[in-house]
C-alpha cells in the first residue's frame, strides 16, 4: 500500500528532501507519498504503452518526448505526481519555471497526455489525480487498469480490465472506457492503431 510520511511540507521543502534513490514519491496536499514499488507486469505496460506512443508522435514528427522522471505540479496546493508515462510538449517548456532545477512542469501547455497504470492506490488515480489533472488543464489522460483494481463505480460490476481515457471538453474531463478488442480511441493520436487488449496483455509475463 502506499505509505505517508506525515509531515506537511511545501513543495520547495519536497524537492530539496527527495532522496537520490530508487524509491519514488509524490506529494500529495503537503504529504510525502511513498509509491509501492512496481510489479514486473506494472513494468512491462509502461514500457509497452511508452513504446508505442514514442513511435507514434515520432511518426508524426509531433515535438513530444517522454522524460524518465519529471513531477506534475498542479497551480494550487502543495502537491506534485510523478506519472508512469508523461508525454511533454518541448517548445512550451521554456516557459516553465521549475523545469531546469526541478524537473517539474505546472502548465497545460507543456502537457500532452499523462498515464497512470493502475496499481494497490488505485483511489489516487481515479479520484485525486483525475481532479487534479482536470484542473491544470491536461488534454488527456489514461488509466490502464489492467488487473481490474479499480472500485467498480469506475470500471463496472463484474470488475474487468479497463483502459479510461479522459479527454478535456470545455474545462471539463469526459471519459471513454475500452476493454477487451476495443480499438484505444485517443483524440492526440486518432490513427493508433491499438487494441486495449494488446496494453493489458504486456502486463502478463508468458
Amino acid at each position: 500500500m502506499t505509505q505517508a510520511l506525515h509531515k506537511i511540507v511545501t513543495f520547495e521543502e519536497f524537492i530539496a528532501w527527495y532522496p537520490d534513490i530508487q524509491r519514488r514519491y509524490e506529494l500529495h496536499d503537503g504529504v510525502i507519498v511513498e509509491i509501492p514499488p512496481p510489479t514486473g507486469d506494472h513494468e512491462e505496460v509502461i514500457g509497452f504503452l511508452a513504446t508505442k506512443l514514442t513511435l507514434e508522435y515520432s511518426r508524426l514528427d509531433f515535438p513530444y518526448f517522454i522524460p524518465k522522471t519529471a513531477f506534475v505540479k498542479p497551480l494550487e496546493g502543495e502537491s506534485a505526481y510523478s506519472p508512469d508515462v508523461l508525454l511533454l510538449n518541448r517548445h512550451n517548456l521554456v516557459n516553465e519555471p521549475l523545469w531546469k532545477k526541478a524537473s517539474t512542469v505546472s502548465q497545460a501547455a507543456s502537457i500532452a497526455l499523462v498515464v497512470e497504470v493502475v496499481s494497490t492506490n488505485w483511489r489516487d488515480d481515479y479520484l485525486k489525480k483525475a481532479a487534479d489533472y482536470e484542473a491544470v488543464g491536461i488534454p488527456e489522460y489514461w488509466i490502464i487498469d489492467y488487473a481490474a483494481l479499480g472500485g467498480r463505480r469506475f470500471i463496472g460490476n463484474p470488475k474487468q480490465p479497463t483502459i479510461s481515457i479522459y479527454s478535456l471538453v470545455e474545462g471539463e474531463y469526459q471519459v471513454s472506457q475500452f476493454r477487451g478488442d476495443d480499438y484505444i480511441k485517443s483524440p492526440i493520436f486518432a490513427e493508433l492503431n491499438l487494441t486495449a487488449e494488446q496494453i493489458f496483455q504486456a502486463g502478463i509475463s508468458t
